[in-house]
């Protein structure tokens, strides 16, 4: 971050708020929006303003980029890797940076988000765990202006005239209800989902609109949730509720085999398991 600022600094205005929300005594989650791959370095240069040193838990693909990947993991930077064997070692390794009273910070929506006028859409359940097995506050970070200079999987950025990055912190997400709770598929997509309207409400303001109703979920419109957008084939779409929900697929696919020893024909099975005949 100390190379990039005055590049930012010279190609962007800044208008912060909400610093005052940010804990100073103790270790805690961020959670930002994410609406171009230019954000994380506007998310970043926010928290380093505001006297905070963030632990980004980033995809394991970008720490593979020579010079990129040297400089992550010299800032203790946290890979991701996602469906993996190695995938609880950034769980792991996140709620220890919390617990030694460091900030880390997270992008629940998983990737750059595929709600089309991109408001947040359906969130996992990582910052949610994370929050509620150490007791730590989440912060939702709202931000709007970094999809000027670059848009959603865009290759070709606008620098000029200058952009204004607005980036607003809000108050903590009330979870403590859900705290002390057992941590059931239930109280984790609870606390995602008040996450995901907290950050969504701290966004509507910057933006000057009023979100739509509903959660933008991709699965819902055959939008892969990972890469680049596009279709999801059949072969993917049981990997895909696997990974994100694999209590309840279980559940679902047992379901539906239940009914099939029964000699039923009622198909029981989550939409993802459906051939579209």
């Amino acid at each position: 971050m100390t190379v990039l600022r005055p590049l930012l600094m010279s190609l962007t205005r800044r208008a912060w708020t909400g610093a005052e929300h940010l804990p100073r005594d103790r270790g805690f989650v961020a959670v930002s929006n994410h609406i171009s791959h230019v954000d994380p370095f506007v998310f970043a240069h926010f928290l380093n303003d505001s006297g905070i040193v963030p632990h980004f838990l980033g995809k394991v693909e970008v720490f593979r980029i020579p010079l990129i990947g040297m400089v992550l993991r010299g800032a203790d930077q946290i890979p991701v890797y996602r469906e993996t064997g190695q995938a609880s070692d950034a769980y792991r390794a996140a709620v220890q940076a919390v617990e030694d009273g460091k900030c880390v910070a997270i992008y629940p929506e998983g990737t750059v988000t595929r709600e089309p006028d991109l408001w947040p859409m359906r969130g996992k359940t990582g910052a949610a765990r994370i929050a509620l097995e150490t007791g730590c506050p989440v912060i939702p970070v709202a931000q709007w202006g970094a999809q000027e200079i670059l848009g959603p999987y865009s290759h070709r950025p606008s620098v000029l005239p200058r952009h204004t990055m607005q980036v607003s912190a809000g108050e903590p997400v009330d979870l403590s209800d859900l705290h002390g709770r057992p941590v059931t598929a239930e109280v984790l997509a609870e606390a995602t989902e008040r996450i995901m309207v907290a950050l969504t409400a701290q966004l509507e303001p910057l933006r000057g609109e009023t979100a739509p109703e509903g959660r933008f979920d991709p699965r819902d419109h055959g939008i892969t949730v990972t890469g680049r957008p596009r279709a999801v084939r059949p072969s993917e779409r049981s990997a895909s509720r696997r990974a994100s929900d694999p209590a309840q697929w279980a559940d679902e696919v047992a379901g539906r085999r239940r009914d099939s020893d029964d000699g039923r024909t009622t198909d029981t099975s989550p939409d993802d398991e459906r051939d579209p005949a």
